[in-house]
């Protein structure tokens, strides 16, 4: 059918239910001059939003012919393999030779000799830099492991990692303190992060030694790293007390009055938050005494003590601190 008016009003009325409206084509209607356009992908046509002038027809539709209705169906029937992904040394596109013996039978003998040659210097021709992202990656995947981080986390490290080895960062520092300092910035960049204590124990290496290669990779890859909020540790701190919901509420409000009042500047975040978990506890009636807040967030008492009684002097709620604990 010719392109014109006459369908493309049936198409106006009618609009169908899958069809999509936006500005992604640089074209303009010629009648109207229009930039929003209606893709109908039942019919194959484009269509103007304003007017209702068919723009194209015949359109190709480049998506898949099959159906899934689960994950099992959608792996059997995909026809492409798995994301890109920088958690891997090969970005996931590997071509190992011979990963495994299941095929070995099927080769002559007198081959299998040549076969074992091949996958011999198929290693030993490996570059140096994928055998330093194989065995930090394998690493990473253990202390994301360990420290529970998202995948996203993960990710953000494992390219940090990459652009610090293109760089030369590496060179003449362990693979385990890049990788440990790599994850302590980047779990603050996204806004669930973990203590140098709780690193350190995952990663088995120096606090100092950390710290140290912390301050040289962020400045040399250009990560700015605010400084860390205390209210995202209540979330985790309250998990691992087995605390409700109300109680770390309480807490954020809390915190939120304190950074309103300037309480929190120059103080350490992780023993701010301890306090202001404390206090909610008492607040609400889940009581836990400073020596269990003070063991499960690696703080010492002297600490949270301190921020207590910061925190309730400044935000007057000694009163009502005496009465919940009356």
């Amino acid at each position: 059918m010719p392109k014109g008016k006459t369908k493309a009003k049936a198409i106006k009325i009618a609009k169908p239910a899958n069809g999509k409206t936006g500005s992604k084509y640089s074209k303009k209607c010629p009648d109207c001059g229009n930039s929003n356009f209606l893709e109908d992908q039942q019919r194959g046509e484009l269509v103007c939003s304003k007017c209702g002038l068919v723009m194209e027809e015949e359109m190709i539709d480049t998506g898949q012919e099959w159906r899934a209705f689960d994950t099992e169906q959608m792996s059997k029937r995909a026809r492409s393999g798995a994301p890109l992904t920088f958690t891997k040394h090969d970005k996931g596109m590997t071509t190992e030779i011979g990963k495994g013996v299941g095929e070995l039978y099927k080769v002559p003998t007198k081959k299998r000799a040549q076969y074992y040659r091949l996958t011999k210097w198929h290693k030993r021709l490996i570059k140096s830099k994928d055998r330093n992202l194989s065995f930090a990656l394998s690493e990473l995947q253990r202390i994301v492991s360990f420290l529970n981080l998202s995948r996203s986390v993960h990710e953000r490290i494992a390219r940090y990692y990459e652009q610090a080895v293109n760089k030369g960062l590496v060179r003449g520092r362990s693979i385990e303190s890049v990788i440990a300092a790599l994850t302590y910035a980047v779990s603050r960049e996204f806004s669930s992060p973990r203590t140098l204590d709780e690193i350190t124990e995952a990663s088995g290496e120096d606090k100092r030694e950390i710290g140290r290669t912390y301050r040289y990779i962020s400045r040399e890859l250009s990560i700015r790293i605010l400084p860390a909020d205390p209210t995202s540790y209540v979330p985790r701190f309250c998990s691992m007390l087995g605390l409700s919901d109300r109680v770390q509420a309480k807490a954020i409000e809390i915190l939120k009055k304190a950074k309103k009042y300037e309480i929190t500047s120059g103080k350490g975040p992780t023993g701010v938050a301890a306090a202001s978990i404390y206090i909610a506890c008492v607040l609400i009636g889940e009581k836990r005494t400073q020596r269990e807040v003070a063991d499960t967030t690696n703080i010492t008492e002297v600490t949270i003590r301190n921020r207590y009684t910061e925190l309730v002097k400044k935000l007057n709620l000694e009163d009502e601190m005496e009465k919940k604990a009356k």
